[in-house]
């Protein structure tokens, strides 16, 4: 990993999820993968990442087969959320997109992914439906509207560590004047963390950096309007969490269609063998053995108690 880069996964100890995410980037930088189900959040906590990012074009793409562009609802996102915040130890932070509505609704998703387990959310200041941040056609919602979601999501919270982070679309929409302003006023509503969207080079991401007083995030998506910078570079101009949400998704998805395609040509598997995830290996990363070893305890004390009400005089 980088230099300045964390290497090694905290322990589930030391906190609710939200305090230890906070422990984590209040000394360091960290790289943050995105994950797109339980299984992919796994390999990025067995790789060594101390935290994971819940991607909501992952999900939808991935779990629903549908675009980024808001279609799943709050059940739908926060049933995955639970699965990937139950199979991993390390902090999760989830892509709630533009909250799920307005006052009491985004109170009531705030409650929802809190209870899931996760570290924190993140919400967008586009409008509904939302659009996928390097795309064009997006729209933004009033700055002052943002803020007020901002607030409302954090008088939901119950976990005062709770992460809200807060992301702006505005480069991609009027300038990057406008997107830092907008920045710090979600800062003064009480935003966690900033993420601005779509940053078009090295120069504005750190003249961001320079002019908004707040951990940031920044987004390495691939074929998107933004350089892709490194974790150190990046870390250097101030930036606590590097995300990288679609490069896992990616990744496998190419690797799917090329084993398909050797597949249908040839009619049999024995040659990808060598690429593939062994059995063994499939069952380390999912905890095959602590299942079994439970199993065994619980045959054994059902047994147990068998054995003991047999004996009891009759």
């Amino acid at each position: 990993m980088a230099k300045g880069i964390a290497e090694k996964p905290p322990s589930r100890g030391g906190g609710s999820p939200g305090k230890r995410l906070r422990q984590i980037i209040e000394k360091r930088s960290i790289i943050l993968p995105g994950a797109f189900n339980a299984f992919s959040a796994e390999l990025i906590e067995r790789a060594g990442f101390e935290a994971v990012y819940i991607s909501g074009a992952g999900v939808a793409n991935g779990a629903a087969g549908v675009p980024d562009i808001g279609l799943l609802s709050l059940t739908e996102v926060v049933t995955q959320a639970a699965y990937i915040a139950r199979a991993v130890k390390i902090p999760a932070i989830a892509d709630a997109d533009t909250g799920f509505g307005e006052g009491m609704h985004l109170a009531r998703a705030v409650e929802t992914f809190e209870a899931a387990g996760v570290a924190g959310i993140q919400i967008e200041d586009q409008e509904f439906p939302k659009r996928c941040g390097h795309l064009p056609g997006k729209r933004l919602i009033p700055a002052k509207e943002m803020a007020q979601k901002i607030e409302a999501a954090i008088r939901a919270r119950r976990d005062p560590d709770f992460v809200i982070v807060a992301r702006t679309d505005a480069r991609g929409v009027t300038d990057l004047r406008d997107a830092v302003d907008r920045a710090r006023r979600y800062v003064d509503a009480g935003a966690d963390v900033i993420f601005p969207e779509a940053l078009e080079s090295a120069e504005e991401f750190l003249r961001f950096a320079e002019k908004v007083k707040s951990p940031l995030l920044a987004n390495m998506t691939e074929f998107g309007k933004s350089p892709l910078l490194s974790a150190e570079d990046l870390s250097k101009m101030g930036y606590r969490l590097i995300l990288f949400p679609m490069t896992l998704f990616r990744t496998a998805a190419r690797a799917m269609e090329e084993m398909l395609a050797v597949l249908k040509k040839e009619g049999t598997a024995r040659g990808l063998l060598g690429q593939m995830q062994t059995r063994r290996e499939l069952y380390e990363v999912i905890r095959y053995a602590d299942y079994e070893r439970l199993d065994q305890q619980l045959a054994s004390s059902v047994e147990g108690k068998k054995r003991r009400k047999n004996a009891r005089p009759k």
